[in-house]
């Protein structure tokens, strides 16, 4: 019964299992390596966030930024202090501008606006598929920062947002990308998320079979939203800080890059891939930063980030086209697996 259990649960045990040494070795280590660690974590929610309906319905999503905004200054507009919003936010009707939320309530309140947000603009997409669907995600994006930047005197426009309590480290975000894992890992294997995988790989052969495709879409695409709006809400009370620019096409090609590298068709892709591209990025950061050999000093331009992603990317679509776990997960130790195991 356990060894079965452990079966089941192998993809999500093993990657937390990942994750929690990599957050154990992290606490060791110099304040400057945990916030990578930190911002990594951060990252993979919001990836694990978008591989739950990418992965999931085979459809590309360019706009989940658009949440990741939204539940950011969801959470800024309920728990900054009351005298901050009085500077910063003096548009805020009585009952959010006199509200000071515990950061958790915030938090919880904030993924379930940018849920109900997806859940509004999802009903007509959802409808939509391939390239349509992808362009129509990314109008999404396109509107809600048009939006945002625009109302200044509810979001500061494009000018940060200060002030907000700084409550996420090492552990918080780790939990919540265990969080975010677990989550993923439950509707992927449920029957909702297996039928909406059905439908990734033949929507019409799915639908024969009376699969819902657009209400399995819809249910993906809220949960999906979510999760990437904890992953905006973490990254903006790790910083302390809000922009909208945080939430745009940067973003935007970061997680689908992650996600991408990694393989969007396994819960392991997108970690794999969040942590391969988490550690590109830092070592060209440092590239990008400087360093001396001897009595030179070297720094090469700016934007050689941007244009190693974009090159690993390039490689991994010719080469390796599934990305690098080609839709599988970490694999089962022999002592559990029945079909390894050797008989006693």
């Amino acid at each position: 019964m356990a060894r079965h259990a452990i079966r089941l649960a192998w993809p999500f045990l093993s990657l937390a299992l990942l994750l929690l040494i990599v957050a154990a070795l992290g606490s060791l280590a110099p304040t400057v390596i945990q916030r990578v660690i930190t911002e990594a974590f951060i990252r993979l929610v919001m990836v694990i966030g978008l591989y739950l309906f990418v992965g999931n319905s085979g459809v590309l999503s360019f706009g989940h930024a658009a949440f990741m905004m939204t539940g950011a200054y969801g959470a800024a507009w309920l728990d900054i202090p009351v005298k901050s919003k009085k500077i910063f936010l003096k548009g805020l009707p009585n009952f959010l501008g006199q509200a000071e939320f515990p950061p958790w309530l915030a938090a919880l309140c904030a993924m379930g606006f940018s849920g109900l947000i997806a859940l509004i603009v999802g009903v007509p997409l959802v409808r939509l598929s391939g390239l349509a669907a992808s362009i129509g995600t990314f109008s999404v994006l396109v509107i809600v920062f048009v939006v945002y930047s625009n109302w200044n005197e509810v979001t500061n426009g494009t000018s940060s947002l200060i002030g907000l309590p700084i409550y996420v480290d090492l552990w918080v975000a780790y939990g919540c990308a265990v969080g975010a894992m677990l989550a993923a890992f439950l509707f992927q294997n449920s029957r909702l998320g297996l039928a909406l995988r059905a439908s990734r790989e033949d929507e019409v052969a799915a639908k024969a079979i009376g699969v819902n495709v657009p209400f399995s879409r819809l249910v993906a695409f809220v949960l999906s939203a979510a999760l990437v709006a904890l992953g905006g809400i973490l990254q903006a009370h790790f910083l302390g800080a809000l922009n909208v620019l945080q939430f745009y096409i940067g973003i935007t090609f970061i997680t689908i890059a992650m996600l991408v590298v990694g393989g969007t068709g396994s819960l392991a892709g997108a970690v794999i891939g969040t942590g391969a591209i988490s550690l590109v990025f830092e070592l060209l950061r440092q590239l990008e930063v400087g360093f001396t050999v001897g009595a030179t000093e070297i720094q090469l331009p700016p934007g050689l980030r941007e244009l190693g992603v974009a090159v690993i990317m390039i490689v991994i679509l010719i080469f390796r086209p599934a990305g690098l776990m080609a839709g599988r997960e970490i694999p089962l130790p022999g002592l559990f697996n029945p079909s390894t195991a050797r008989a006693p």
